[in-house]
C-alpha cells in the first residue's frame, strides 16, 4: 500500500531515480595487492633535447615534484623517462611512453598508478583527453602535481583544468616558435648571421669573432660565417659558367662524374650520412645552381615543415612532418653580403633563366600529343617526352640517368619522333595522318596500348575491358541524382 501511495506522488520520476538500482552494479576493478609502503607508482618524465639539457638535473627535479605529490601515500617503483623527444610527439611515438602504455595492459605490471612531475612534460594539446580512456580501461590512476593527487575523470573541474593546461602547453610551444622565427628573421636581414646547418658545397665554416650575444661571448662561444673552400669552390664556379653557356644540367652532372669530381656527400660524409656519396645526380647539380647563397647573401626560410595526421582514424599516432619548399617571395635575404660570393647576382639570375632546350621556330611552347600513350617494348616503361631539333619526340632510357655515362652493357635507347609515330598509328588505324588530334582521339576511344621497339617500330594492342564491380554509392540525405531522359543524350550527341 505504501508503494502504491508513492506511485501516486506528483514527482514520480524523481522518486524513482533516488531508488537504489539493484540490477546494475558498478563493475569491480581488479583487486590491488596492498603494498607495505602504500600505492606503487610508475614515474614518467621527459626532456626535449639531448645537447642543450642535462638529463641528470632534469630528471631529478621532475622526480622531486612527483615524490612531493605522493609523499606519505605511496612509493615510486618504476621509471620511464624520454630524452630528446618533443612534447608534440604522441605517446606511442615516444620510446619510454610507448613502453609505459604497453605495460598498462600487463596484469603483472608491478605498479598501480602513474605519477608525473609536470603536466607539460607529458602532455600537449588534446593528448590527455585521448589517453584518459586507456588509463581508465586498465584501472590505472594518473597523479599530477597540478591537482595534488589523482585525476578524477568524473569531476568536471578536473577535466576543465586539464583541458586548459593542454591549451597552455600548446600555446607555449607556438609562442616560442613564433619568437624564435621572428628573431632569426631579424638576424638574417640585419646581421647576415649564419643560423646553423650544413655549409653549402663550395663553402666551409670559419670563426667570425665573438658571439653577438654578450652572455654567450663570455662563455667563449664564437659566431661562424661561410668562407670559400679551396678544394670545392672552383667546381661551383665551373657549374655556373657551364650553365650560362646553355649546357644542360644532365650534361654538367655527367661531366663531373667523368672527371671524378667528389660530390657533396663524399666530400663531407659526416654531415651527409643519409646519402650514398656514389656520384653526382641531376638533383644535386640543380640544387646547387638554384641556391642563392652562392651570391654572398645569407638566405633563410627556403623550406618549411608541413604537419598532417598520420592516420585520420587514430589520433594517438600523432602527425607526420614533411619538408616543403617555400615560394621565393617568402625567402628571407640579408641586406648586405654576408660571405664571399662564388657567383655574381647578375650571373646567378641569368643561370635561373637559362634553358638548354631551343625554343620552337614559330615561337610557340612545346606540346606533346602522345604523352603517356606509348610504352617501351623492351622494359615496359612509358616513353619520356623529349624536345629535340624544334620537334616533339619520345624516348626510353630504360631507367638509366643522363648524369651517368653510358656503359657497354647499357641497352639502346628507344626513340621515335612524334610526326613519325602519328604516321604509323594512322596507318594502323586506317586514318589520314593529316589530323594528329583525330589519331590521338581514336587511340583514347579504343583504349589502345601502343608499344615502341628499338628502331621506332610501333604496335597497337587492345586493352581488355575490366569487369565492372558493384560499388554502392553514398547518396546525400534527402537528395537524389536526377535521371537524364534517353532522348536528351541523343540530342546532346547530335550537337
Amino acid at each position: 500500500m505504501q508503494d502504491s501511495a508513492k506511485l501516486d506522488a506528483p514527482d514520480l520520476l524523481g522518486w524513482w531515480i533516488r531508488q537504489p538500482n539493484r540490477r546494475r552494479r558498478p563493475r569491480k576493478r581488479r583487486p590491488i595487492t596492498p603494498h607495505p609502503l602504500g600505492i606503487r607508482f610508475a614515474f614518467y618524465g621527459r626532456m626535449s633535447t639531448r645537447e642543450f639539457q642535462d638529463q641528470l638535473s632534469s630528471a631529478r627535479w621532475q622526480r622531486d615534484f612527483a615524490e612531493d605529490v605522493i609523499d606519505g601515500r605511496g612509493v615510486i617503483v618504476a621509471e620511464f623517462f624520454d630524452v630528446g623527444h618533443s612534447r608534440q610527439l604522441p605517446w606511442p611515438r615516444r620510446p619510454q611512453a610507448a613502453r609505459l602504455l604497453a605495460a598498462l595492459a600487463d596484469p603483472d605490471r608491478g605498479f598501480d598508478a602513474v605519477v608525473i612531475g609536470e603536466f607539460e612534460r607529458a602532455f600537449y594539446g588534446n593528448q590527455f583527453r585521448d589517453l584518459a580512456p586507456l588509463f581508465k580501461l586498465y584501472g590505472v590512476e594518473l597523479w599530477l602535481p597540478e591537482l595534488n593527487g589523482p585525476v578524477d575523470a568524473s569531476n568536471d573541474l578536473h577535466l576543465s583544468l586539464l583541458a586548459l593546461l593542454g591549451v597552455h602547453s600548446k600555446r607555449e610551444v607556438q609562442r616560442s616558435r613564433f619568437r624564435a622565427k621572428a628573431a632569426m628573421r631579424a638576424q638574417v636581414i640585419e646581421q647576415g648571421r649564419h643560423l646553423g646547418g650544413r655549409p653549402p658545397y663550395g663553402y666551409r665554416l670559419v670563426a667570425a669573432g665573438p658571439h653577438p650575444n654578450r652572455a654567450h661571448a663570455k662563455w667563449g662561444r664564437v659566431a661562424h660565417r661561410l668562407e670559400p673552400d679551396p678544394a670545392t669552390a672552383p667546381h661551383v664556379q665551373w657549374m655556373f659558367a657551364q650553365r650560362l653557356t646553355g649546357r644542360s644540367v644532365a650534361g654538367v652532372a655527367r661531366d663531373l662524374n667523368d672527371r671524378h669530381v667528389p660530390c657533396p656527400s663524399s666530400v663531407d660524409p659526416g654531415r651527409n650520412r643519409h646519402r650514398s656519396g656514389a656520384g653526382w645526380t641531376l638533383r644535386t647539380v640543380a640544387s646547387i645552381l638554384a641556391n642563392p647563397r652562392y651570391t654572398g647573401r645569407q638566405v633563410w626560410n627556403r623550406q618549411h615543415t608541413d604537419r598532417g595526421p598520420l592516420d585520420a582514424a587514430d589520433d594517438l599516432l600523432g602527425q607526420s612532418e614533411v619538408r616543403r619548399w617555400n615560394l621565393m617571395q617568402q625567402w628571407v635575404i640579408s641586406r648586405d653580403l654576408a660571405h664571399p660570393p662564388l657567383v655574381s647576382e647578375h650571373d646567378f639570375v641569368a643561370a635561373q633563366q637559362t634553358n638548354a632546350l631551343p625554343a620552337p621556330a614559330d615561337g610557340s611552347s612545346g606540346r606533346y600529343l602522345l604523352t603517356g600513350l606509348i610504352r617501351c617494348q623492351e622494359c615496359g616503361r612509358i616513353l619520356d617526352s623529349h624536345w629535340v631539333n624544334s620537334h616533339a619526340a619520345y624516348r626510353c632510357r630504360h631507367g638509366f640517368r643522363s648524369a651517368v655515362p653510358a656503359g657497354t652493357t647499357r641497352p639502346r635507347i628507344v626513340y621515335i619522333h612524334e610526326a613519325k609515330a602519328i604516321r604509323q598509328l594512322a596507318e594502323h588505324l586506317g586514318m589520314p595522318h593529316t589530323d594528329p588530334h583525330a589519331v590521338v582521339d581514336a587511340l583514347l576511344e579504343h583504349d589502345a596500348l601502343v608499344s615502341c621497339a628499338i628502331g621506332g617500330a610501333l604496335g597497337i594492342h587492345s586493352i581488355p575491358t575490366p569487369t565492372p564491380t558493384y560499388r554502392p554509392q553514398a547518396i546525400p540525405h534527402q537528395r537524389r541524382t536526377a535521371e537524364t531522359p534517353p532522348n536528351a543524350i541523343a540530342d546532346t550527341r547530335g550537337r
